[in-house]
């Protein structure tokens, strides 16, 4: 089969591989048909990612078809699936408390172990859910859609909740969109103009341009000096995490989104005066999956607007090398494998 093949750090390549060969049981063959291509396959790439091994087929926001089944699956050939990428290990005791987004020894397709930038993959049959009507092209969404809607749902925001998303690439434009899909009332900030004119003119939300004043006081502006009740860091920026904190009203919810290398600091005591809840999100779990496509079926995420670029599995080495430096109009990039 083919695959696309990251040897080392820039080195970006169309490979034959060996096919996956029969599942074992509990698993099944799926033939890839659309792969979004995420920020963190660009790090790989670009030899940014702190603990990943060479060579690696990279790949996690994947569609496909079940075409064959291992033993015990009772997920039909020819069924289209959508992926999640997260492979657990069901025993430890994120597994136990039905947390298996945060296992212990979790392994992400395309990260950990090799992903599906490449024509046929097995997967676990629990990690493949039926798209129930949803495209092959629009499910290979749902996982970086999911990140964003676990991230509101962690929150456990109310209606009507004054919101500030920081961070508007596709983890962040998610985000927002699953924020406003709860109910809440949701700014974006951002140090890129581009970016925020889109979410603003295509997505409909207010735009705080942090390239034309300092954050503090576009945040004072927006909301009369009492800061958000609930703000949503999706930058993967040190500096934009640590600076967040000041951003939260009295009582409010700061949740991180992305994740930095670096220790994070803040201010004990003003942490204690306001109150304030910290919460991580990290990955999504199968009800997020779930939430995601009813979303995109019912017509409430403008998938056509987020989906600006695709290629083709041949085209990809030059592509996604190119798309890696050159980020005006990039909003989500897809591979499609699968005719």
């Amino acid at each position: 089969m083919k695959a696309v093949v990251c040897r080392s750090p820039g080195d970006l390549v169309l490979e034959d591989r060996t096919e996956p060969g029969a599942p074992r049981p509990g698993w099944a063959r799926i033939a890839v048909s659309h792969v979004g291509i995420c920020g963190t396959d660009y790090h790989i790439f670009e030899g940014k990612h702190p603990f990943l091994a060479y060579p690696r087929i990279m790949g996690h926001e994947v569609s496909g078809t079940v075409v064959e089944r291992g033993e015990g699956v009772d997920l039909s050939v020819g069924e289209p699936v959508i992926i999640n990428p997260y492979l657990a290990c069901g025993e430890c005791i994120a597994c136990r408390h039905g947390k298996p987004n945060c296992c212990v020894s979790i392994e992400v397709l395309g990260v950990h172990r090799d992903g599906a930038m490449c024509d046929e993959i097995l997967v676990p049959a629990q990690n493949l859910y039926p798209t129930n009507g949803l495209s092959l092209a629009d499910a290979a969404a749902v996982e970086f859609l999911a990140i964003g809607a676990h991230a509101v749902r962690r929150s456990l925001a109310s209606p009507g909740q004054r919101t500030l998303v920081i961070g508007a690439g596709p983890i962040g434009l998610g985000t927002a969109l699953f924020a406003r899909i709860a109910g809440l009332d949701v700014s974006l900030l951002d140090m890129s103009t581009e970016r925020l004119g889109f979410a603003e003119s295509e997505l409909g939300f207010a735009a705080l341009d942090g390239s034309k004043a300092q954050a503090t006081e576009l945040v004072r502006q927006a909301t009369g000096g009492e800061g958000f009740d609930l703000v949503f860091d999706a930058t993967g920026n040190t500096q934009s995490v640590q600076s967040a904190f000041a951003h939260v009203a009295h009582g409010g919810t700061l949740v991180l989104v992305s994740v930095v290398k670096d220790d994070i600091t803040f201010s004990d005591p003003e942490f204690h005066k306001r109150e304030m809840t910290l919460v991580g999100s990290r990955n999504a779990l199968h009800a997020d999956f779930d939430h995601v496509a009813a979303s995109i079926r019912d017509g409430a995420v403008p998938l056509a607007k987020l989906v600006t670029h695709r290629t083709t599995l041949a085209g990809t080495p030059r592509d996604l090398a190119r798309w890696a430096h050159e980020k005006s109009g990039l909003i989500k990039a897809v591979i499609e494998v699968g005719s």
